[in-house]
């Protein structure tokens, strides 16, 4: 039996059936209806932040609080390329220009001690990624932002429910954006979140989502169509309740991985963060010795396990941003890391000895 990289949690089909069964009834089913306002409301007091604005996807999500903050056209955003696609193409489609920081040896993400010296009279924002679940130094970026004056916005897309001393990854920076894809520890099929404290947002990303409506004769704001329709809300009030057991099964998925490939010869985990409390989203494996990642991952598929290359290439490899300044040659730590990290299976559902057969496979092959 094939196993795939990740695989979506859902709840009992029951459990489902019963969430949209009034929306048979109201057949209201888009336009920030009940489901959609319930969601918001707790996901908010799960994620302990003032206002939770809902997306159809995590993209739009990004794009929105991007464009919310009326950036100056044409500004420059310090960025990693050590991120999915959609990170650098939401920075580029509104306008602003990213500017490609390198990432750090121990977690991958932004390198603090290398963003201020890529602030110019051009910069007006950073906008770093928590990456597989671990976060960056939120810390230090929270300093270099408010010295620099600049909007400190965070891709938190792989960090739903993950805390730093207690604080969620949700409080940090002026926003934070999660995406609730299928793949995510938390889903609503598709979706995303963007999540802040500035009351004055709120009616700014609604106008954004909503094409700038107010009312049946008000159309104040030029907006697009982003809203996050009633079934996936539904699915995400689902899901939102078994949250921490997931979350404990990956944990146990996790557990089992590093109990087998610590210490191999040619292989690097990353370590865990002090502090952080985290919801074990992916599982890298950085290969350094003479079993090189993509023959690792040709070793996996052959057995049918499917692995995945990620991230991989760095954005700033793309052939559409071949012309910026700050290609791979400039992060060489991204660059490496693109070229051997490894993210092995992991979801809640994934069996103990389905690990074990993965492990077995990599170490026999050391």
């Amino acid at each position: 039996m094939s196993i795939l990289v990740t695989r979506s949690s859902m709840p009992d089909f029951e459990e489902y059936c019963a969430e949209i069964r009034d929306l048979w009834d109201s057949h209201w089913l888009t336009n920030m209806g009940d489901k959609h306002r319930q969601l918001q409301r707790e996901l908010e007091e799960q994620l302990r932040v003032e206002h939770v604005t809902l997306y159809t996807n995590g993209h739009l999500a990004l794009e929105n609080i991007l464009a919310a903050f009326e950036l100056p056209q044409g500004g420059e955003v310090i960025t990693t390329p050590f991120t999915f696609a959609s990170t650098t193409h939401a920075i580029v489609r509104c306008g602003l220009t990213p500017v490609f920081c390198d990432v750090n040896e121990e977690d991958y993400t932004l390198d603090v001690s290398k963003v201020e010296s890529l602030i110019t009279e051009k910069t007006v924002a950073i906008l770093p990624v928590h990456v597989y679940g671990g976060l960056c130094d939120v810390s230090a970026l929270e300093r270099i932002a408010k010295e620099h004056g600049l909007k400190l916005i965070y891709d938190a897309a792989h960090a739903f429910g993950v805390e730093k001393d207690g604080i969620s990854a949700a409080c940090f920076g002026d926003a934070s954006m999660f995406s609730f894809h299928a793949t995510k520890v938390f889903n609503t099929i598709e979706g995303g979140a963007v999540c802040y404290h500035d009351d004055g947002l709120v009616q700014r990303l609604d106008d954004l989502k909503n094409f700038g409506i107010r009312g049946p004769e008000d159309c104040a704001y030029v907006g697009g169509n982003a809203k996050m329709n009633e079934f996936q809300a539904a699915m995400g009030l689902c899901n939102l309740r078994h949250l921490d057991r997931e979350i404990e099964k990956r944990r146990a998925v996790d557990a089992r991985y590093r109990q087998r490939l610590e210490g191999a010869p040619g292989l690097k985990l990353r370590a865990e963060q002090p502090g952080v409390k985290a919801n074990y989203a992916y599982f890298p494996v950085l290969f350094q010795g003479k079993l090189s990642r993509d023959r690792a991952y040709e070793l996996l598929a052959e057995q049918d396990i499917f692995a995945r290359k990620y991230f991989y290439p760095l954005t700033n490899a793309f052939d559409c941003y071949r012309d910026l300044p700050g290609g791979p040659e400039k992060t060489p730590v991204a660059l490496r890391l693109s070229q051997q990290v490894l993210t092995l299976p992991i979801y809640a559902d994934l069996d103990l000895q389905d690990v074990d057969r993965i492990c077995d496979n990599l170490l026999s092959n050391l």
